[in-house]
This record gives structure tokens, C-alpha cells and sequence, in this order.
């Protein structure tokens, strides 16, 4: 039977406590029982010394000892002593062939049986004195004392010492330990079960958190205490699950991403094995393949004479990609019952392992007509993109402007109603309001004109361009702006970051742009970080990172409208003109910003 960790804790517990009551009990009972042995060898050893003392009288004074010793009623009431000792069952004085001399309670002229001696039993250790009164039928030893005569030894005393009445003391002894180890049995029970409640509690708080992040949860957190290693633990298990949701964020966005891209693609894609076995086919090639199956091979699909399949073998047997290869309206079918619309191109790829083996073949037939009707949606819907914001920002500041005119109007109207009335006219009063009027017009003024040079269509320049050599280039500059507030300027851009596609002068702006914007808001220091790197074959990620103020959340939609700002003296312009910059590049830029902790923009840009 499998046992939990908090059964096994508590069993190991109560296991040691119970180790050390069992031992400490036979401790206590093993000293009881030699206390009590030894109390009754010192009666013993009371009763024959009094016995001694009184038969070495007697031997002194008589020509024969025997007869005097037996015949004394001084030593007999002296044996009989024994009668009030209640561990006491003889005494006896024997001679040297153990024949009773004179006792009590045992038959004079009979021999008495030898028997062990207490001063053994005592000094035999506690296995030996538990043996004997428990396990041995008799239990009567004795405590023995010589008696000489000169130097020539002619009698023994001889106490006998019921060992039994020990067996009391070591029962209520053993109770008392029993009892004892039974309430530290059942403390140390329910001591282990809350200490191994306290000690897993994290463990079961860890398990909790792993089955939540195996359901997939995000953002699962451990509040453990951090003064020991459970609380370590814990720390590393939130490092782990913020990494793994940020990961599970990433990998379900591209699979989202990559689903969506193959369930709408209008490209019609298959991949085949070398031996020409269809392997998948996306919808638009399911629409297409014969009787819309999913299996097949080449030569159940098309007439050897089709460029599909043609392409598709000789893919297979040399391992080498072929096209684009543009197939004429007349020829562009897939199947026999389908029509070629417009045309197609088509492409073969070898797909191979990592030993260089052609593993497969993928075949994509791209619809030419819908190519040319996708361009066209993309380049509406930028042109929607970038018509919006502007309108918003102009919006906003013609309603503003408005706004500030109407009241220094009904101002101006107030002091010529005074005036018609007889009252004093403030023409100074009068004249600012006017002032005031005519800066705000001027001001529209310049707001259309720079809507205009905004929207003015601009000729790209595109050409194979270093990120490396256009961050260098405005490097002098932001190096300049950093060095008055104390901003620190950190760049990554390796050389080996592929080239864009680009215009350099106009990215290269854009580039400052935010670079400066950063360094102005960090007016008591910080670090900006330029970074350049690879994220797909066709994309290159660019980021100016900076540890300024941050961006309030509801600002945060708003920056790249036109004329939208939060800094004093601003223009509002400058992030419109970036986010412009980055569309005209058919690229994309981010914002992801926390107030207090500082501001990212990423750009994903085109490689060359």
C-alpha cells in the first residue's frame, strides 16, 4: 500500500516516539526491578549479619558447635526474625554438606537444596533478572554469609529471598510505563499531524499550483514565506510559471495566428511524401483536389502530363525546389471539373531532416486573382488605418480650438453690449480676447497646414538598409540628449542581423524620433536600450525600450494620433509621423507600457 508523505511523516514520528517510550520504559523497569532486588538482598544481608553475630557467640563459648548453635534460643529467636520480613521464606545455618544445623522454616538434619545466590541474579544484568522471575519455575535465591572457625570454614548462613514478590513491582512499573508511552504515543500523534500539516501545507500549496498550471491556467502564484527552502521553492515555482504562461501566451497567439493563416489562406498547399502520398491539404487545396479527398497519390490526382504532379515528382526525385511556375488560365485546374480562373503559380519546396533526406514535399498553387484582390484590400485598409487616427487628432484639436473661441467671442460680445448700454468698454479687455481669437485661428491655420504635408504622398525609397548603420547614425545625437538628464544609452544591434527593407532616411527619423521622446522622459536619468533582432525569415524586430515615467493606460490608444500630447510644448506630431513611417514600410509597431517602470516600442519591420 502506498503511504502519502504526511502519513509516512506522522508514522516516522510516532515510530521514533514510541522507539524512545518502549526504551525509557524498560529503562524504568529494568531499574525497578534491581532497586527492589537489591532492597531485599540488604534485608537479607540485615538478617544474616544479626544471625552471624549471634552463632559466632555461641561457637565461641561450646566444644561443640552443631549442638550449641541448634540448642541456643537466643540464635533461634534470632532466625525467627525472618517470619517479619515478608521476602524472607528461610533461614538457615547449614554445615559444609549443606545439612540444616539450626532455621527457621526449614527442617533441621534434612540437607537444603543449593540454590542461585541474589548477589548473582543482581549482578547478571536485566535480561538475566527478568529471565529468572518470569521464565524459570523457581524463583528463591539466596542471600549467604560463612561462618569460620579460625581459618576453617564449618557452616554457611543461609537466607532465602522470594524473588516473586517482585513480579508486583514490575507489573504496576510496567503499567506506569505502559500508560506513559500510550500519552506520549497519542501527543506525539497529533504533534506529528500538525507539524506535518504546517510542513506540506506548501507542498500541497506546490501540487495545487502544479495542477493548475497543468490545466492550463496563466499567471499561477505561490505566496510562500520566503525564510526557508520551501519558501525558495515557492519563489522559483512563480519564476517557472510567469516564464511558462508567458511562453503559453506566445505559443497560443502563434498558434492561433498560424490556424487562422491556414484555415482563411486562399494559397492552396499540400505536402506529399517522396513516394507522392498526400500527406495534408489545407481548404483551399481540399476545394480543389479530385472529389475533394484528403488522401490520395500523384498519379490518382492529376494526368502525368499536369504541371502539379510533374512538379511534385521531379521535386521528389532530386530534392530540388521548383518555380514559381505561372500556369495559364486554360491549364491552371487542380482537378478535371474545376476551372483555372485567372491563373496560378506554382511552387514546389523539398522539405528535409536534419541528415539532408527528402522526407516530403510541399506543393503551393497561389490563385493570381486573389493575390491581386488581397494587395489591394491591404493597401485600403492602411490607408483606413492611418485616415483614422488622423481624423481623431485633428478632430480633437479643431473641437478644442472651437471651443476656446466661442468663449473669448461671447467675451468680446459682453464688453460691446456694455458699451450699447452706456457702460464702460475694457477695449483692452476686449482687444485680448481678439488677440486670443485671432492666435487660435492661426493656429487651425497651422493644424491644416500640417495635416497636408502629413497626408502628402510621399515616394519611397526602398533598398537593402543596415539597422546597425542607421542606429550609429543617430547615435551622436541621442548620446547628446541623454547626456543632460543622465540617461544611459545601451544598443544591441549584432552585424549579423539581416538587412531591412527600407527607406534609410525616413526609418532613420523615425528611429530618433523615439529615441528622443524616451530620453525626454527620463528627466532624472535612466536607461534607453536600442535592440535589433531576427523574430521570423521575413520580419526584423526592432525595440527602443526606456525606464522613464510610463504611459497612462487611457493614453495609450492615443499616441499616435495626430496633434495628441502629455508633454508640455509638445507637437503631437512626431509619434504620428513614426507610426506613418512604420505603415508606409508595410510593418507594424507596439507600445506596451507601465506607468512608473517605463515605456517599449517594438517595431516588426521587413527584412531585405
Amino acid at each position: 500500500m502506498r503511504l502519502s508523505l504526511k502519513a509516512r511523516q506522522v508514522i516516522a514520528v510516532t515510530s521514533l516516539v514510541t522507539a524512545a517510550a518502549i526504551a525509557l520504559g524498560g529503562l524504568y523497569v529494568t531499574g525497578v526491578v534491581r532497586a527492589g532486588l537489591v532492597e531485599s538482598g540488604e534485608r537479607g544481608r540485615f538478617l544474616a549479619n544479626a544471625i552471624y553475630h549471634r552463632a559466632r557467640e555461641v561457637v565461641a563459648a561450646s566444644a561443640d558447635p552443631y549442638a550449641a548453635l541448634r540448642d541456643d534460643p537466643g540464635l533461634r529467636s534470632t532466625l525467627e526474625l525472618s517470619a517479619y520480613l515478608s521476602d524472607v521464606t528461610y533461614a538457615a545455618i547449614v554445615n559444609a554438606d549443606d545439612v540444616v544445623v539450626a532455621g527457621f522454616a526449614a527442617d533441621v538434619g534434612e540437607p537444603l537444596p543449593s540454590r542461585q545466590t541474589l548477589d548473582s541474579l543482581i549482578e547478571g544484568g536485566p535480561w538475566v533478572q527478568l529471565k529468572q522471575l518470569y521464565l524459570e519455575e523457581w524463583v528463591t535465591v539466596e542471600v549467604q554469609q560463612q561462618l569460620l572457625r579460625g581459618d576453617t570454614r564449618f557452616g554457611t548462613i543461609r537466607i532465602g529471598v522470594d524473588s516473586t514478590l517482585q513480579k508486583g513491582a514490575i507489573i504496576k512499573a510496567a503499567r506506569d510505563a505502559g500508560l506513559t508511552a500510550l500519552a506520549a504515543l497519542v501527543a506525539s500523534s497529533l504533534l506529528a499531524m500538525l507539524l506535518a500539516q504546517s510542513l506540506l501545507r506548501p507542498i500541497q500549496m506546490i501540487k495545487g499550483g502544479l495542477s493548475r498550471l497543468g490545466r492550463g491556467e496563466f499567471g499561477v502564484k505561490l505566496d510562500l514565506p520566503q525564510h526557508d527552502e520551501l519558501g525558495e521553492l515557492g519563489g522559483f515555482f512563480n519564476s517557472v510559471s510567469a516564464q511558462l504562461s508567458a511562453d503559453r501566451s506566445r505559443l497560443a497567439g502563434e498558434k492561433s495566428t498560424l490556424e487562422s493563416v491556414v484555415g482563411r489562406l486562399e494559397d492552396a498547399i499540400a505536402f506529399f511524401t517522396p513516394s507522392g502520398e498526400l500527406l495534408f491539404a489545407n481548404p483551399a487545396m481540399m476545394r480543389d483536389l479530385p472529389g475533394g479527398a484528403g488522401r490520395g497519390t500523384l498519379a490518382g490526382m492529376w494526368p502525368a502530363d499536369h504541371p502539379c504532379r510533374t512538379m511534385v515528382e521531379e521535386t521528389c526525385a532530386d530534392g530540388q525546389s521548383r518555380g514559381p511556375v505561372q500556369i495559364e488560365p486554360e491549364s491552371a485546374a487542380l482537378r478535371e471539373d474545376a476551372t483555372g480562373r485567372d491563373g496560378r503559380l506554382v511552387v514546389t519546396h523539398a522539405v528535409n531532416d536534419s541528415a539532408g533526406r527528402i522526407v516530403g514535399v510541399m506543393l503551393m498553387c497561389r490563385d493570381l486573382g486573389y493575390l491581386d484582390q488581397v494587395e489591394s484590400t491591404i493597401r485600403y485598409s492602411h490607408k483606413l488605418a492611418s485616415l483614422s487616427r488622423l481624423t481623431a487628432g485633428v478632430a480633437h484639436e479643431i473641437k478644442n480650438s472651437l471651443h476656446a473661441m466661442i468663449i473669448h467671442l461671447e467675451l468680446v460680445k459682453q464688453q460691446v453690449a456694455n458699451g450699447r448700454d452706456g457702460g464702460p468698454v475694457d477695449a483692452a479687455a476686449a482687444g485680448e480676447h481678439i488677440a486670443v481669437i485671432a492666435s487660435t485661428l492661426r493656429r487651425l491655420d497651422e493644424m491644416l497646414q500640417g495635416l497636408l504635408r502629413f497626408t502628402r504622398p510621399e515616394e519611397l525609397k526602398l533598398q537593402p538598409t543596415s539597422l546597425e548603420s542607421m542606429v550609429d547614425a543617430i547615435l551622436p545625437i541621442v548620446r547628446a540628449e541623454a547626456k543632460k538628464t543622465g540617461v544611459e544609452v545601451q544598443v544591441d544591434c549584432p552585424p549579423e542581423v539581416p538587412m531591412l527593407r527600407a527607406d534609410p532616411a525616413m526609418l532613420q527619423q523615425a528611429l530618433q524620433n523615439l529615441a528622443l521622446n524616451a530620453c525626454q522622459a527620463m528627466p532624472n536619468g535612466g536607461r534607453l536600450r536600442i535592440a535589433g533582432r531576427l523574430v521570423s525569415d521575413r520580419q526584423i524586430e526592432v525595440v527602443v525600450e526606456d525606464t522613464g515615467a510610463g504611459i497612462a493606460p487611457e493614453h495609450v490608444d492615443k499616441i499616435f494620433n495626430l496633434y495628441f500630447t502629455t508633454r508640455e510644448g509638445g507637437s503631437g506630431i512626431g509619434l504620428s509621423m513614426v507610426y506613418r513611417t512604420v505603415q508606409l514600410h508595410d510593418g507594424e509597431i507596439e507600445v506596451h507600457s507601465s506607468p512608473g517602470k517605463g515605456t517599449v516600442f517594438r517595431l516588426l519591420l521587413p527584412r531585405a
